[in-house]
């Protein structure tokens, strides 16, 4: 059998498996599409949160990131993690202690103000939004590998089957959806760390492999990585990172954002009780940790698996030929996130790095030029054909790498439709609107927003782990300070409020534009990408970190020169902050 007939089965079934689930638990009203119901079971919406939160950004861009930069881009692996501890820990049994479907609903309630309500739909959107670009090129780098198409063809492929589930099921269908999407990652993200942990250093559980000696070489893995790299004019794998204040700001801004992040928040409203939500973050967190224990030793084998492909006897002997390219290159270079130039016309290829630095090296091996160019986001993807793992564990891996980019964008547009159709149509454009309506206003705004999403993926800002910290950004500097403040604060008030989302926004927004690029400015474009040009030396992908700071300096400096809040209100903030029972704060 074929080894494209092995990932359409594999693909295809899953894909069968989610549409059956959706139309099983078709969600019947607003209730069941919002919030499922309410009485979903903690361990099962545990796993729908680790589905949830574990994105294409988590399966397929992660680990190739720490393997492009080592040590350096661990701040990805300490951010989402303590972040994920933040909001179990501060944020998700106050939240469902309120009792509301939405962040929005929170926000507006606390803070006694439609306008409030308005500002935050508009962060949330913003923030989703950018989100689920990601998750779109992730599923497009799926599928134009394992269904040999064209990315963008794939990224539409996706966007009809999230349609499909995610419209007809609500939070519902998508939370019996993510159930089934976490097992098929988890096992198709586990199972080939497992062979290659064993060829390499022939310990099957990866993160002790990750430490064990290399069979081939007898040293340790890490030790032989850095031999590689460095002899390739890489900074070691393991080398300390230079510019610490951009680590912590960065390691910071993943935290507070992903605390922030509006589609995990409103997975603790599907169930019953206050101490349900508390066990649903903690199921959450065992779930999440099989995968985030794993990446590390994923990231390193996979690079070292590609260096030593490409230099079988060694970085300082010759490379391969390009006419003998092993398959995997040739299967990845048809999508073209694989690209060869032969700079010095030797038919052989030659991967480095191409720096000033390591130039008089480069020059007397006879290289003019790095002539390979990888994208980070095929690594994990390529890995098990990297190591000639067997046809099934590759279409596993095609089907739990969708998986992981599907469920998280279904979850982001729940989020998206959700603040459209209840905090937008019912909440300050229509408010007599029938549950009938509202329901139908609900998955016309999903639709829309997949058609938007799908674009946005064909044309996206960067690679699927770089434009999620962007929104995980956002939503640190917009809207993890407003819930904080909302749950914590009794005298920050409503004028507060909106004066410090909308500067946490705009300040995180325009920096991120600004030095990215990507305003049509004269020049901005060569320049902006340059730590010369940055204000302090912040990159703009650490940035939300100091938006939060804003947010809560404008905040507090606001309200401390306005009125206090109602005194009913100061009330159902001491209320909030003692999560017990079963009820909620405030009536529905």
């Amino acid at each position: 059998m074929s080894q494209f007939a092995i990932n359409l089965i594999f693909v295809g079934g899953s894909f069968a498996l989610y549409i059956a689930i959706a139309i099983w638990a078709r969600a019947g009203s607003t209730k069941e599409f919002y919030v499922a119901g309410g009485g979903v079971h903690p361990v099962m919406n545990g796993m729908a949160t680790a589905a949830d939160w574990m994105s294409a950004a988590s399966f397929i861009s992660m680990a190739g990131l720490i393997a492009a930069g080592g040590y350096a881009n661990s701040t990805y692996l300490m951010g989402w993690t303590g972040g994920y501890v933040l909001l179990a820990m501060l944020l998700a049994p106050y939240l469902r202690k309120f009792g509301k479907f939405t962040v929005p609903e929170f926000i507006g309630d606390r803070f006694y103000s439609k306008n409030a309500r308005f500002v935050a739909v508009a962060c949330l959107i913003i923030a989703s939004v950018t989100y689920v670009i990601g998750q779109m090129t992730g599923a497009g780098v799926a599928f134009s590998r394992f269904l040999e198409v064209e990315s963008d063809t794939g990224l539409i492929i996706a966007g009809v089957i999230v349609f499909l589930y995610a419209v007809m099921g609500g939070m519902k269908g998508i939370t019996y959806t993510q159930v089934a999407q976490y097992v098929v990652l988890i096992i198709a993200y586990t199972i080939p760390a497992v062979f290659i942990s064993l060829q390499l250093t022939g310990n099957f559980l990866p993160p002790l492999g990750l430490f064990s000696d290399h069979v081939e070489s007898g040293i340790p893995l890490l030790q032989k990585l850095d031999m590689v790299v460095r002899d390739l004019g890489f900074v070691d794998y393991t080398a300390d990172v230079s510019n610490k204040l951009n680590m912590v700001l960065f390691t910071l801004s993943l935290m507070i954002g992903t605390a922030g992040l509006p589609h995990v928040i409103i997975r603790f409203f599907t169930v019953p009780k206050v101490s349900d939500a508390r066990w649903s973050a903690g199921w959450a967190l065992v779930f999440i940790a099989l995968l985030y224990l794993t990446a590390p030793a994923v990231a390193s084998m996979a690079r070292l698996n590609l260096l030593t492909t490409i230099y079988p006897a060694g970085p300082t002997a010759d490379a391969i030929e390009y006419a003998e390219r092993p398959d995997w290159i040739k299967n990845w270079e048809l999508t073209g996130l694989i690209k060869f130039d032969d700079k010095n016309a030797d038919g052989r290829i030659q991967l480095y790095n191409d720096t000033a630095a390591f130039k008089a090296t480069a020059d007397a091996r006879g290289w003019n030029g790095n002539e390979l160019t990888v994208n980070n986001d095929i690594l994990v993807l390529a890995n098990p054909e990297i190591a000639n793992l067997p046809g099934w564990v590759i279409g596993l891996i095609a089907a739990g790498g969708l998986a992981a980019a599907l469920s998280t964008a279904a979850g982001l547009l729940l989020a998206i439709s959700s603040a459209i159709s209840h905090d937008l149509i019912k909440g300050s454009i229509n408010p007599g609107i029938s549950e009938k309506g509202e329901l139908l206003a609900a998955r016309i705004s999903m639709a829309v927003a997949i058609v938007v999403a799908t674009w946005l993926g064909m044309n996206p800002p960067g690679f699927a782990a770089q434009v999620v910290a962007l929104a995980f950004g956002i939503a640190a500097a917009s809207i993890f300070p407003a819930l904080m403040m909302g749950i914590f604060s009794k005298r920050v008030n409503s004028k507060g409020a909106i004066a410090g989302m909308l500067a946490g926004l705009l300040s995180t927004v325009i920096y991120i534009f600004l030095f990215l690029g990507w305003f049509f400015i004269p020049g901005t474009a060569t320049l902006a990408n340059t730590p010369d040009n940055w204000l302090f030396g912040i990159s703009p992908l650490s940035f939300g970190a100091i938006g939060a700071m804003i947010n809560f300096i404008v905040a507090f400096a606001v309200s401390s020169a306005t009125e206090a809040p109602p005194l009913h209100i100061q009330q159902l903030v001491e209320s909030v902050r003692y999560p017990k029972g079963a009820g909620a704060a405030t009536d529905h």
